[in-house]
């Protein structure tokens, strides 16, 4: 599958919406295997309420990989060392996660007082003076009070303290194994490995209302720098925020649009937002190529998937079960095209070759590896309409 020019493309422009690269060897998980092996397929009633059929595309397919804020999201609050490895972000990270076989990284841009589009997650930005918390809007900052946060490019230079406030309401100090400035747009254009595609997420404030004039203001300053400075690079705007994903694919034609989504695992005020079912409206109503949607709104309303199929539409998911290779691999299985992960360096190990016989040979390497490791599980169709059944169950508790 790959995206194709819009027909409304102008001739001159280079297109760089992504082509599913192609496919990876996946190591197959043991523990779902495992779990069909203790269960009694037949046992189970109503196996007709899932696809008898499910898409599950095996050969000229392929399977995305996006780095999530690059080499992974930063979770301060968490035990895992690998969440806090390197500052999420940052020109470090995008580098860092370049060195593994991955197509995309995810990042999130916002635009400031001065109109530099810039690349930070959270709506505000903390420091501390004289014991105080102090915290602002990051799109009310002009960029060089935003770049004076945290360590400094300029020998010598000491930047301001940069905390974090977690979902449980707790400021922390954003304290990381491999820290590094914060950084514009532009710079990661010009400093990040330019084979490595792009996923621009554009941030807005959730449930705030904005008027078409500021949305349009933002996404023009955006689309500037892209338009400068990505040549070929393959590029995929993603967003949250309905209006913004329909105007941008008005202002623009030349990289493909996705629409963000929780998958109904939130509920918000615009019912657009509620469910993979309104997302595909969204989509068919503005002429968008894709959803992006938390993984647990998938498995729980597993159908979408063919639905949004059949609307020509790609599909991405983000969310904690993507660093679990064993859900990586199910949702292939499903013919989801590719998923954001925060663990890059395990789930690019898991995931090599998807739909490829172990025996495979390509260019004249060899594959001839470990058979332990790249052996996957053989499902059944129906064992396949068994898990498709019993996942929806298990991610609503």
């Amino acid at each position: 599958m790959a995206f194709k020019a819009p027909p409304d493309s102008p001739p001159h422009l280079c297109f760089t919406g992504f082509t599913i690269p192609k496919a990876r060897r996946f190591r197959g998980p043991t523990g779902l295997t495992m779990a069909l092996k203790a269960v009694h397929v037949t046992d189970v009633p109503n196996l007709d309420q899932v696809p008898v059929n499910p898409s599950i595309p095996r050969a000229a397919r392929g399977f995305v990989l996006v780095g999530h804020r690059g080499k992974g999201m930063n979770a301060l609050g968490s035990t895992d060392r690998r969440m806090r490895a390197v500052k999420e972000n940052s020109l470090l990270s995008f580098n860092r996660a370049a060195l593994f076989p991955i197509d995309f990284v995810e990042f999130d841009v916002q635009v400031t007082k001065d109109d530099v589009p810039i690349i930070f997650h959270d709506d505000k930005i903390l420091t501390e003076d004289a014991g105080k918390i102090l915290e602002k809007h990051v799109t009310d900052l002009y960029l060089e009070e935003f770049l004076s946060y945290g360590p400094q490019r300029e020998p010598g230079k000491v930047g301001k303290s940069l905390l974090r406030r977690t979902k449980d309401g707790r400021v922390l100090s954003w304290n990381v194994e491999d820290d590094d400035s914060l950084c514009t747009l532009q710079e990661a254009f010009e400093k990040v490995d330019s084979r490595l595609g792009f996923n621009i997420e554009l941030k807005f404030v959730d449930h705030a209302v904005y008027q078409l004039e500021d949305l349009t203001h933002a996404l023009e300053a955006v689309l500037k720098v892209v338009h400068k400075h990505a040549n070929c690079r393959p590029i995929i705007f993603s967003t949250f925020q309905p209006d913004a994903a329909q105007l941008l694919r008005k202002l623009q034609s030349a990289h493909p649009v996705f629409f963000l989504t929780n998958g109904g695992t939130e509920t918000f005020d615009d019912v657009r937002r509620n469910s993979l079912d309104e997302a595909i409206k969204l989509c068919l109503e503005g002429g968008l190529q894709g959803i992006v949607s938390e993984v647990r709104g998938v498995f729980r309303t597993p159908s979408t998937v063919s639905r949004i199929k059949e609307s020509n539409l790609s599909l991405l998911t983000y969310g904690q079960l993507n660093n679990v290779p064993e859900a990586v691999y199910l949702q292939h299985l499903m013919g989801i095209d590719g998923v954001i992960v925060d663990l890059v360096d395990e789930i690019t190990e898991a995931v090599s070759d998807l739909t490829k016989p172990a025996s495979a040979h390509e260019g004249g390497e060899s594959f001839s590896g470990s058979l332990e490791q790249r052996q996957r599980p053989n499902f059944s169709q129906q064992e396949l309409s068994f898990l498709l059944k019993l996942i929806p169950e298990l991610v609503q508790h």
